[in-house]
């Protein structure tokens, strides 16, 4: 674990730092100090390259340190699902997974146990790649702890603006935090295979959000600006009506076309064409999430 400690009595393992005795309690994160996950499966839907032949290996864990109101896996980040896993018996699911042939290994959301994961890693390391799919708001510390396993980093840059970070996702911090965490994740240097596979790297997402266009396209200056030129950038245009959005009534649709459109015309404008992966409109809907398993 190098130089990071955790104290299961006073967590500090998010950027919330909320200090929870998870021995008792449940965190800011909705999970006390049993490792749980949601479901876990081969997921045909990911980037070209994570993707690849036969889908990614994804590992939803349960709960989460942001409170997006429109979260598309609202019930597992609530922490209302989720079935208790040791570390033991997620080291037999990263074989299942690799027998079943996945291509990689993707942590979904798995920030609030990675003393477990480190666990998890020193029993079994998989024998093809690990994708550590994050929200974007971490702590660089106990990503360093867990950065000698992972091979790619797939995280989030939701919001440039802390006002729209504070009024969808509860962390007016957001952009600060995320933007310390990707550069720490941006020493991944990529490797592909001849054919198409990344084996390892940086993917920077971001969801286009309806009335969004602005912020986005700082989002992409951002990237275009500050990231390394092996790190691709995903924008998504799969923005779903979901979650707790009552009272967004800016949220109630999906995007529309020339939403999209700009955005990722600012990204072709700043020379971004080959380290660009863009998603086709009929992404939008329900179809696309998952069925709970636990």
């Amino acid at each position: 674990m190098g130089n990071f400690s955790y104290d299961e009595q006073n967590c500090r393992l998010c950027p919330v730092a909320c200090g929870a005795n998870r021995a008792q309690r449940a965190g800011v994160c909705g999970t006390n100090n049993e490792m749980r996950i949601a479901k876990y499966s081969l997921h045909p839907f990911e980037e070209p390259c994570i993707s690849h032949k036969n889908g990614s290996g994804t590992i939803f864990f349960t709960g989460c340190s942001l409170r997006c109101v429109f979260c598309q896996n609202y019930e597992v980040s609530r922490a209302q699902r989720g079935k208790v896993v040791s570390p033991a018996e997620l080291a037999e699911i990263f074989h299942r997974l690799e027998e079943m042939g996945a291509e990689n290994v993707s942590l979904v959301s798995a920030q609030h146990f990675i003393p477990y994961l480190v666990q998890t890693f020193e029993i079994y390391r998989p024998k093809i790649p690990v994708v550590y799919n994050s929200g974007g708001y971490e702590n660089i510390d106990a990503l360093k702890a867990l950065d000698p396993f992972v091979d790619i980093y797939l995280p989030d840059m939701k919001f440039y603006s802390p006002a729209l970070a504070k009024r969808y996702t509860g962390r007016e911090d957001y952009f600060e935090v995320a933007d310390a965490a990707i550069r720490f994740m941006a020493d991944k240097r990529r490797k592909m295979t001849e054919d198409g596979k990344m084996l390892s790297g940086l993917i920077v997402r971001h969801l286009v959000m309806p009335l969004g266009v602005a912020d986005s396209r700082q989002v992409v200056r951002w990237f275009a600006r500050e990231m390394p030129e092996d790190a691709y950038l995903s924008l998504m245009s799969q923005y779903t009506p979901f979650g707790s959005i009552e009272g967004f009534p800016e949220l109630s649709r999906p995007i529309k076309a020339r939403e999209y459109d700009a955005v990722l015309s600012e990204a072709l404008s700043l020379g971004l064409s080959d380290r660009l992966f863009a998603q086709e409109l009929s992404s939008i809907g329900e179809n696309y999430i998952p069925t709970w398993d636990y």
